[in-house]
Order: C-alpha cells, then structure tokens, then sequence
C-alpha cells in the first residue's frame, strides 16, 4: 500500500482561499486542519508544518513561493489563460465534421457554470494553479440519474491519496472530519508525472531554486533597510562597560538604517569606523534576482520577457509572435490536452466516448487582437474553409443566411461547386475571339 500526501493546507474552496488569505494571510495548522486531533500518520500535517527545506537554509511552501514575483505571475499567466479559453463540448459526425453540443446538460457544467459558487473562469483558474503548484487537481463529481450535474473543487491540501493492488482511494480532510470519495466521482488530474498517478510537485523538486531566490529577496530587503550601506563595526582603543556597550548600540542604531540616512554619527576620541561585508554592486544583487527570475519561469515553461524579465528580448513584431506561438505550444498546449482527456475520462459516459469530446478554442487567443482575428477570417473564407456566417458566429453576431452561408474561394468568390462547369465554353470563347482578332467587345461603329 501506497499513501500520496499532498504537502499543504487550506480551506475546503478557492472562495475560502482568497477570503482567508485577504483576512488572515497566515492561517494556522490547526485552523486548516479543521481542528481535529493530530496523528504521527498525518503526513501533511506535518510536511505543512516543517515544509520543504532548500539547499539554502529556506523552507519552501505554496504560499511563499507565491510571494516570489516570478512564480505568482507564471502561474496567473498560465492558468488565467487557459480559463478564459473557450471550452466546448462537440459531437463528431459523419462526414469528418463536428456539431457543437451547446444543448447538452454537460456543456452547461464545463462552459458556463460548474456549481452554485464558481464561474466556469474561476474554476478552471482554480484547477490549473492546482496542478501548477501542487502537481495535481483534484475534482468531485455530482451526478443525477446518471448525468453530471455539478462539479466541486478540492483542494490537494486536504487531500489523501492511498493506492492499495489497483485500487485507488481518496480521503478528503474537512472541518467536520474524513469522509472517503469514491473513485467514480472523482476527476483527478496530474501534472507532470513518472508513476502515471501522482503529479510531481514543482514546490518539492523546485525548492533549491525558490529558496535561493528567497535568500536573494531577502538580501535586497535587508540591503534596503540599512539605506545601501554594508554592515559598520566600530573599534575603540580602550575596553568598554556592559552599560557603555549597550548606549552605544543604541545611538548606533539612531544614526544607520534607510530611515536615518544622512545623519552624521559622532565618533568619540580613539573611535574609528569600518564597514564588514560585500557592497550590493560586487555581490551582483541585482542580477542574481533577474537570474533567479528566469530560473523559476524554466520550471513553468514560460518566456521570461511574458513575465517581466527577459528585457534584452524583442517583443515587437514577429519576435512577439513567435514568442506566443511557443507559449501555446510548450506551455499551454500540454495543460489544455489534460484537461480535455480527464473530461472524457471522467465526465462523459462509456458509451458517448467514441462520439463526444470536449476541446479548447484556441483561437480565443485572437479575441484582443482585432487585426490578426481580421486576417484569419479572410485567409479561411477566401480558401473556401469558412462561410461568413461561420465568421459572425465566432463573433458573435447573428447568421444572415443565403450567400452567406456558401462556401466560396478566391478565384472570383465563386461557390465551390461551380469550379470548373464553364470551362470548357470558355476555351470556345477565347478560341474564337482570338481567330476572329476581337476581344469579346464590340467595336466602335459596329
């Protein structure tokens, strides 16, 4: 028997997470643990309370890594991205096409409304920062007569994770106690995995660089607080009282800091001043950051200059466009495929597997850019792969009907199915207008 133990701690929703973290940005162990009685068996509670320690003295959790700039905005980069994507739920038919289920009571669930307390938005945002910082994201499923009604986030917090012969078991720790999912109203997604099971934690295996860039926070912070100025030691030529040591200190105190700067200390006769320590310009503070910035959008898959850094980048024209372009294929597209299985794994009937799906709408990645969405619509139209009413769907616009509604290409805008029925009375014309040396027009006076 395996036990997973997700190594974190939190309220029951992502509203009780962002209400907490507004009121009590550090909420206790107990609290998180529901107040319950604590075991020498309760791995995350214990993982929660000592943390994953990093080579550079720092014990890294979830919420301080958060703290870090470059993880809080790889994270809201990615998963806000992907929830605002389109999700839709088709039916694949017979000629190769598709049709979009808007009908389905499941295209409600994953497109609109999940459940009574998240948007669709806050939801998936809600499942993707899951797997981004805990490795997985976990899923209860609610079903009436056999069809989804609902679903609730967890969090992998409170979440347990036994694994006995082929079996899986899922434990979920709320303020009233344990109760026991079963795995049929489960949806489980991990992340980056080796064991096909669990996600690895990116926090576990990413603690070495997140505390190194803590330290480096936490040098300049320091930095800062002594107003730019290395550490001074003073030396006197005479030994000093306990009581004249501590006065000193003191008045020291009164004269160094951000706060006091330019005040002029005064040194007593046979003082002299010196100072310990490495100047923030020899010790590269500000470029260990920015490294220690781009070290941890590696761990994301993310372009630096998407995030802030990366400033000698071009993000200007075809260098932005490329950089988008390898963010939706080596960031996005992975996370986009997961959630698409896990919905047809989990959410859609045996039987309606062959023939439903559910797939993300990329192409709302054009929605804020009106002259590349502009130049897709004509490049589909004019090469007969869209109608204009297919257009003024995705635009939300009522169909017109009609012509509208034909397919048609470049060569003239002619409907596809009359290519090619005039040629032949076309070569006739022009042979004849050639032997007869006329142009087809009428000459003047004719």
């Amino acid at each position: 028997m395996r036990n997973h133990t997700n190594n974190r701690r939190g309220p029951d929703n992502f509203v009780d997470v962002l209400s907490q973290a507004a009121r009590k940005p550090r909420m206790s162990l107990w609290e998180a643990w529901g107040g319950r009685a604590i075991r020498l068996t309760d791995g995350g509670f214990w993982a929660s309370l000592f943390g994953v320690d990093s080579a550079s003295g720092k014990t890294v959790t979830v919420d301080n890594s958060l703290q870090l700039a470059a993880v809080w905005a790889c994270v809201r980069l990615i998963s806000q991205t992907i929830s605002t994507l389109p999700l839709g739920l088709y039916e694949r038919q017979g000629d190769g096409g598709r049709k979009l289920m808007g009908e389905h009571p499941l295209y409600r669930v994953i497109h609109d409304q999940p459940n009574a307390d998240m948007t669709a938005v806050t939801f998936w945002e809600a499942v993707v920062s899951s797997m981004l910082l805990w490795g997985n994201a976990y899923i209860e499923i609610h079903r009436s007569g056999g069809q989804v009604i609902g679903l609730s986030f967890l969090l992998p917090s409170r979440m347990q994770v036994t694994q006995n012969k082929n079996t899986l078991q899922y434990v979920y720790n709320t303020e009233s106690g344990q109760r026991e999912i079963p795995r049929s109203r489960m949806m489980h997604i991990p992340a980056f995995t080796l064991d096909g099971i669990m996600g690895l934690s990116p926090i576990t295996y990413a603690c070495n660089v997140f505390g190194s860039a803590m330290s480096a926070e936490e040098a300049a912070a320091r930095t800062f607080k002594n107003g730019m100025m290395p550490t001074v030691y003073f030396k006197v030529d005479s030994i000093l009282k306990p009581s004249q040591r501590e006065e000193f200190r003191e008045y020291a105190k009164s004269v160094s800091g951000a706060i006091n700067a330019g005040r002029s200390p005064v040194l007593e006769q046979g003082m002299t001043a010196d100072t310990i320590g490495i100047n923030p310009t020899d010790a590269q503070l500000l470029e260990s950051r920015l490294h220690m910035g781009e070290e941890i959008c590696r761990f994301f898959l993310v372009d630096p200059s998407m995030v802030g850094y990366g400033h000698k980048d071009s993000n200007w024209g075809t260098g932005l466009e490329q950089k988008k372009l390898g963010f939706l294929t080596f960031a996005l597209a992975p996370w986009l495929r997961r959630i698409e299985q896990a919905i047809k794994r989990s959410l859609i009937a045996p039987d309606d597997q062959d023939r439903l799906y559910a797939e993300y709408a990329i192409e709302g990645l054009l929605r804020a850019d009106s002259t590349a969405r502009a130049s897709f619509y004509s490049q589909m139209v004019q090469n007969g792969i869209f109608t204009r009413d297919d257009c003024r769907v995705l635009e939300n616009l009522p169909r017109r009907g009609g012509n509208a509604d034909v397919l048609t290409v470049q060569t003239n805008l002619s409907p596809i199915d009359l290519l090619g029925q005039h040629k032949d009375e076309e070569h006739l014309h022009n042979a004849l207008s050639q032997w007869l040396s006329i142009d087809g027009r009428k000459s003047p006076g004719a």
